[in-house]
């Protein structure tokens, strides 16, 4: 069972749940929901969720997913990334924990 991860707000999150589905509004902004692999999380958060609150780290099984799943190559940080081109179903979702920020 792959694991990729996805940070999410809580916000966000709770409308999943009423909608059925999890759609990022990175979804809307560039065509896929950003991810990373347990290894590249640490670095994600500091960068670029470090003074946000409400944050929830959703751990996906990658086999249940609905949607396309993309390792995509970042010039930035020069390394690939996982992202979904679509929304998640939430049976993928396996695991919800809150994330702590400074």
């Amino acid at each position: 069972m792959p694991l990729i991860y996805h940070i999410a707000t809580k916000e966000d999150w709770s409308a999943a749940q009423t909608e059925g589905l999890y759609e990022s509004p990175s979804l809307k902004e560039e065509g896929y929901i950003h991810c990373s692999e347990d290894r590249q999380l640490k670095d994600v958060i500091a960068r670029y969720f470090s003074t946000k609150k409400n944050l929830l780290k959703l751990t996906i099984d990658t086999e249940k997913l609905t949607s396309q799943l993309i390792y995509d190559w970042s010039n930035a940080i020069e390394d690939t990334f996982p992202h979904i081109y679509g929304p998640i179903n939430l049976d993928a979702v396996i695991l919800v924990e809150t994330i702590e920020t400074r």
